[in-house]
Order: C-alpha cells, then structure tokens, then sequence
C-alpha cells in the first residue's frame, strides 16, 4: 500500500511539473524537417587531446539542417534529433567537418536564472559523425550558453532578443524557397 501512495505521489508530481513548465509562458520552439539553424560552437570542459573540433574557436557557427520535425509542445526533454552539416567547417586550408555530415542533438528543458519563467527551451548538438569519424562536442542556438543578463519586462518588449527557433524557422523555409 506504502509502494502505491508513492508512486501516485510521484506521477502527481511529475505530471504537475511538467504541467507548470508548459504554463510558465515559455516561449516555444517549433522546428519543421528541413529547416536550417545556426548553432555556435561551446568551449568543452574535458577536450579531447589533439581533436581537431576542440582547435576551433568557441563561437564558431554550425549550418545544421535538421531532419527531425520539433515541437516544445510535444516533445520531451532528452529527445534526440538528427541533422546534417549544411555547409563544410574549414580551419585555415583544412576542411574539418564536410558538408553533410551527420549530426546527433538534444531537446532540452534547462534551468535560467535570467528567464522571467525559470526555464527556457534549448536545442544543443552532441555530436558529429564525418567520414567514419565521431566527434564529441557542444553546440547551442545561442552565442553563449550562460544565461543572458537578465531583462526588465519593458525591455523584453522591445524586440531586441535574437529572434526564436519558430522565426528562425520561418525566415530559413523563406530563404531556402
């Protein structure tokens, strides 16, 4: 009996947490198959020792087109998607990762101090396969994965945040037409 009240206990909360995050007011990220996103390269905590990923610079921008339709509203936490590299990575004369190269991400649910909800939705890519080859590393669609300074709410209105995966969406399907 003991077993069961906890479990129910522990659905309820579950339930209620995620029910909380929706309603938070976040803002969603829709992402139709297709679609081209920008993602800048994370510094890593453990590099990899002679990984020609960890000699390029924290910032540099991955051309991803993503394979796997995305909606915040029904996707969960942790979900993997796929992609491919759009255009080559090049250091100096050297081609690092080729045009379409397989690309591993994640959908994640994060905590942000900054964020007036508490949360935001973030897309990160883990990985990179190129020619045989993996390549472990972090990228997100945000310059700096630290959270933003926070923002006062006039200032958020004011329509100087970087614009979201759903007009990045948007403007991507526009170009690519």
């Amino acid at each position: 009996m003991r077993r069961l009240t906890l479990a129910v206990v522990c659905a309820l909360c579950v339930i209620i947490g995620a029910y909380q995050v929706r309603a938070a007011g976040l803002k969603p990220i829709r992402v139709s198959a297709g679609t081209v996103l920008s993602f800048y390269l994370q510094t890593r905590l453990n590099p990899d020792n002679g990984s020609v990923i960890d000699q390029l610079p924290k910032g540099t921008v991955l051309n991803i087109k993503v394979m796997d339709s995305i909606d915040s509203d029904v996707t969960r936490d942790g979900a993997e998607f796929r992609g491919l590299v759009v255009s080559p990575l090049v250091s100096g004369d050297e081609v690092i990762i080729h045009a379409d190269a397989q690309v591993r991400g994640l959908f994640a649910i994060l905590r942000s101090k900054s964020h007036p909800e508490g949360f935001r939705y973030e897309l990160l890519i883990t990985g990179i396969t190129d020619g045989g080859k993996t390549f472990q590393l972090t990228a997100s669609m945000n310059p700096s994965f630290a959270d933003a300074p926070p923002q006062n709410k006039s200032a958020s209105n004011s329509g100087s945040d970087s614009p979201s995966a759903t007009e990045k969406d948007s403007s991507s399907s526009a170009a690519n037409q």
